[in-house]
């Protein structure tokens, strides 16, 4: 079921999702805005002078060579023509284990070229983050500006039967408990990680993932 303007209000107030304001409801989404970080795809330094690409590897989870970059302390940033980009959201997301959501682009974002890739699901029990969205600037003969606070797209909410905690995000995902902007994680079976390095909840003591079933 998706939810619509007055179950969502109820799932802001309730802080399943933190930072936000009921002035960001829509009828059937919630607005998000762009947080503090980004991260730009920058030239790698072993292939500046060879006219090359740097390899990175789908199956490790290889982070590209990026730099990081503070809209508080920079004040907007210029998006230029096929540039990629990581961001981030304000809002922090707690989804119960009966709750998933989508992102999706707002239409003014994609009738200037803002093009945000098909990453943006966030299943059941994913909780302690921000979401990180990809973004690429589709024009050839545009810069398109960035603001902390700019309304970068909105998210949907589907209602579902509660998801047993061990198959959940919350016990199986690798991104969570994360407050900003994140490159590529490697799955723990890649290097050898221990569960300790995750942020996992209790599932018996339930406090990330209070009974919102009335929203």
């Amino acid at each position: 079921m998706l939810l619509a303007h007055q179950q969502i209000l109820d799932l802001v107030e309730k802080n399943v999702i933190e930072n936000s304001d009921p002035a960001l409801i829509n009828a059937a989404s919630l607005d998000l805005r762009l947080g503090r970080y980004i991260m730009v795809e920058t030239l790698p330094e072993e292939t500046r002078n060879t006219g090359m690409c740097r390899v990175v590897s789908l199956r490790h989870k290889d982070s590209l060579t990026m730099k990081q970059v503070d809209l508080l302390t920079e004040k907007h940033f210029i998006l230029r023509p096929g540039q990629f980009i990581l961001a981030e959201t304000i809002e922090k997301f707690n989804v119960p284990l009966w709750l998933s959501a989508e992102y999706k682009l707002k239409s003014s974002m994609a009738r200037i070229g803002l093009e945000h890739l098909n990453a943006g699901w966030c299943d059941a029990g994913w909780h302690g983050s921000v979401l990180t969205l990809e973004f690429r600037n589709l024009t050839t003969h545009h810069e398109i500006e960035l603001l902390y606070g700019d309304k970068i797209g909105q998210i949907v909410f589907f209602k579902h039967d509660e998801v047993e905690y061990d198959n959940s995000y919350a016990a199986r995902g690798r991104y969570n408990g994360l407050d900003t902007v994140s490159a590529p994680i490697p799955d723990k079976s890649d290097i050898g990680r221990s569960d300790s390095s995750a942020s996992k909840p209790d599932p018996k003591q339930g406090s990330l993932f209070p009974d919102y079933r009335k929203a």
